[in-house]
């Protein structure tokens, strides 16, 4: 189940704000209200010199609005995210697909939970696949569902179709992103959520749970606004 986090202290919040005051900054949580990115990929983005955006980032970082993780796929890679701190203050881009994909390397969990929690508050069509299909989805994943209030008994994983040219893409496996990293999707959108299956442990899948829920929550909010 997830928790309502901390409410800041008083100190907090002036530190949250004063980072936030310098323009770039700001910039860099908006740039990731959606969708996790690589260092290199918000240099290019938001066109910061290396050096620069390695201070801001720092900042970002001491200020409790950010954190850095290693790749579940090539470990050399980094992923700047949003921590909790920083989501009442972005400012997401408004999207307005008209169809989502939903993908990560086996398709029996993490993409399996998205695609259940769009269905549940959005009417925009959408799928998920895997880049390496199982062959079923896994058990645990089923019963965290269950214990949520949704049904996978029914889902199969299935591998990505070629032909089919969706809107957007949400890659909610690092894997799955890097080896799709110029392939199928007009948008794309990354979350770097680990892989539950690793430990097989039901806390594994119920943080997954709650990690893809959350970002459910803001993409459906950012494509209804």
């Amino acid at each position: 189940m997830a928790t309502t986090p901390p409410v800041p202290t008083f100190e907090e919040r002036v530190a949250l704000h004063a980072a936030l005051a310098e323009p770039h900054r700001l910039a860099i949580c908006d740039a990731l209200a959606l969708s996790d990115r690589s260092p290199s990929e918000l240099a290019v983005l938001l066109n910061i010199a290396t050096n620069l955006l390695a201070h801001h980032l720092l900042v970002l970082s001491e200020a409790g609005l950010i954190e850095t993780v290693a790749s579940d796929g090539d470990r050399r890679r980094r992923y700047v995210r949003l921590r909790d701190a920083a989501r009442a203050v972005v400012a997401p881009s408004t999207l307005r697909p008209a169809s989502v994909l939903f993908v990560c390397t086996q398709n029996s969990a993490r993409s399996q939970f998205a695609l259940a929690l769009w269905r549940r508050t959005s009417t925009v069509p959408a799928d998920s696949a895997g880049t390496h299909p199982a062959d079923r989805v896994h058990a645990e994943a089923r019963r965290t569902a269950r214990r949520h209030g949704l049904d996978l008994s029914g889902a199969i994983p299935h591998a990505i179709d070629p032909a089919s040219s969706p809107d957007l893409v949400v890659t909610v496996c690092d894997e799955a992103n890097e080896e799709l990293r110029d392939g199928v999707g007009t948008q794309r959108i990354h979350w770097s959520i680990p892989d539950p299956a690793r430990t097989r442990e039901p806390r594994s899948f119920e943080l997954a749970w709650d990690a893809v829920a959350s970002r459910v929550a803001m993409l459906t909010e950012a494509i209804s606004a």
